[in-house]
């Protein structure tokens, strides 16, 4: 179908309206790096932002994921065509605030059509002081990112020049070397959940009418701390729903005050920017390996790689959604994850006498998994929690409970 010449198809069109209820609208553009721009209407915040643009394929979630801290300096553009359909639910959130720098999507929708939604996706970015971008051709600007790979850019719904936006592009600093975890730990320490109140799983008053079981939580087992880079709502949830009492520090805790609370064992967040930057989260690490049972996630899997003395380089364009396929190599059984990572752990750096790869992502080969051969220590670069995504990797928490109750013997 010829796409600019179909009037039917004119919301997609730069420049004209992509939300058909609402007559106030803002011209915006996006620039990357390169020089390419992309012109299209604003919606949410008016304001200019800076950020590493990066591309998410999940077809659901963009509250879990406008939410997810590890975007923190990042515009993120959704490849499902229409975004905002069911709105903003306060119950789905993953973290305190929205934290990516800016949205970029093809079309929003003109309806928020469910009975959970609270405000539309347009309020909930008004609110939030955060910029959207929609009318783009997604399609074009994935693509632009697949061949070419990560690009700085620019969005704006500000006056400005194509030129000047493509220059304001270029002079960002961009992810390389800078720490973006110490802008979103948790300032303090503090008890996840301890009345059981927010981890149980979600049913509506007519499910729990019939069987109010559902809403009770298993028995807490076993105590861990849990390391705060970045961590989402829902990997504390899945946590306390498979038995782990759990304490939340900050990412700058050091190794001597994790073990002070004496924890059966220690859970490492994913989180933002690049890993190599981390050298205080390296060292932490480092002092508690062999001292308790580890799990880490996404970022957590790549300050486990770092503290083996291993290292960590940037992807061409990385790995976000829920469809990433990765292959246990102990069982053969392949996954569908759910991922968000700009950066991988070379497994050839790693010291083979004492570390395993446990798992490879199908579509590039990169590590996914790591265990250690002596210790009850492993990690994968995907969220078992999903939100959102599937959930085939759930285990992984029982396989920790597992691994603390062999230790314990």
């Amino acid at each position: 179908m010829d796409w600019e010449n179909d009037p039917g198809n004119s919301i997609y069109k730069p420049g004209r309206n992509s939300n058909l209820f609402e007559q106030n609208t803002m011209k915006g553009l996006l620039a990357l790096e390169d020089g390419s721009v992309f012109h299209g209407l604003g919606f949410g915040a008016s304001g200019t932002v800076s950020g590493e643009v990066c591309f998410n394929t999940s077809m659901t979630g963009y509250q879990e994921i406008l939410t997810d801290p590890s975007y923190k300096g990042q515009l993120v553009t959704l490849t499902y065509p229409e975004i905002g359909n069911y709105g903003i639910s306060p119950e789905d959130v993953e973290s305190y605030q929205p934290h990516v720098g800016g949205l970029i999507i093809r079309e929003l929708s003109p309806v928020a059509s469910n009975w959970r939604s609270r405000q539309s996706l347009d309020d909930y970015l008004k609110q939030h002081k955060i910029p959207g971008l929609k009318g783009i051709d997604t399609r074009a600007l994935t693509k632009r990112l697949r061949v070419v790979g990560a690009l700085k850019g620019v969005l704006t719904t500000e006056p400005m020049s194509d030129q000047a936006a493509v220059e304001l592009a270029k002079s960002w600093h961009g992810l390389a070397g800078v720490d973006y975890v110490k802008e979103v730990t948790t300032p303090k320490t503090f008890d996840w959940d301890e009345d059981g109140s927010q981890s149980a799983d979600w049913h509506d008053d007519f499910q729990l009418k019939r069987d109010p079981s559902l809403a009770t939580l298993p028995p807490a087992r076993h105590h861990i701390v849990a390391y705060d880079y970045g961590m989402k709502y829902n990997i504390l949830r899945r946590l306390r729903r498979n038995g782990f009492a759990v304490k939340v520090v900050p990412a700058t805790a050091t190794a001597e005050e994790v073990l002070a609370h004496d924890p059966e064992g220690i859970f490492l967040s994913n989180g933002p920017g690049d890993p190599s930057a981390l050298d205080y989260i390296h060292k932490s690490v480092q002092g508690l390996i062999g001292k308790k049972p580890i799990f880490g996630i996404c970022l957590g899997h790549q300050m486990l790689g770092h503290a083996f003395g291993g290292h960590t380089y940037k992807l061409k364009f990385g790995h976000r959604g829920g469809n990433q396929p990765v292959k246990d190599l102990t069982t053969g059984q392949v996954s569908i994850t759910s991922q968000n990572h700009g950066f991988a752990v070379d497994l050839y750096s790693l010291p083979k006498a004492e570390v395993e790869v446990s798992h490879l992502n199908l579509n590039d080969h990169t590590c996914e998994g790591l265990r250690h051969r002596e210790l009850p220590i492993f990690s994968v670069q995907y969220h078992p929690e999903a939100s959102p995504g599937p959930h085939d990797a759930d285990y992984f928490f029982q396989h920790f409970s597992k691994l603390i109750d062999q230790t314990k013997q």
